[in-house]
């Protein structure tokens, strides 16, 4: 699951669509849900205890992002089509103005 989740930053980080094999579509939501999990138990509550609001947002961004496409790639899976799916994330939060 490392290495779907590697894969899945390495697409973020060059643009903002991520593609998952026909093969792969359930195991990689398997692994965003748990990243997303992740993120929502062990570090977003660390950001809002210290108030770091820029932290918290783009925590939650990330959290929603990824469910959204567990979401996705669950539901694709289950059409059974056989075919790559292409996820477009949502622009990432604004930097915070110093």
């Amino acid at each position: 699951m490392a290495a779907i989740l590697r894969r899945v930053a390495d697409f973020a980080e060059q643009g903002s669509e991520i593609e998952v094999a026909a093969d792969r579509l359930e195991l990689s939501a398997r692994a965003m849900a748990g990243f997303a999990a992740f993120l929502q138990k062990s570090i977003l509550p660390e950001a809002v205890a210290h108030g770091n609001r820029a932290g918290e947002t783009q925590i939650r961004w990330s959290v929603d992002a990824a469910m959204d496409a567990v979401n996705t790639l669950l539901a694709r899976a289950a059409l059974q089509e056989g075919q790559a799916v292409r996820i477009t994330l949502p622009p990432p939060p604004a930097e915070p103005c110093p």
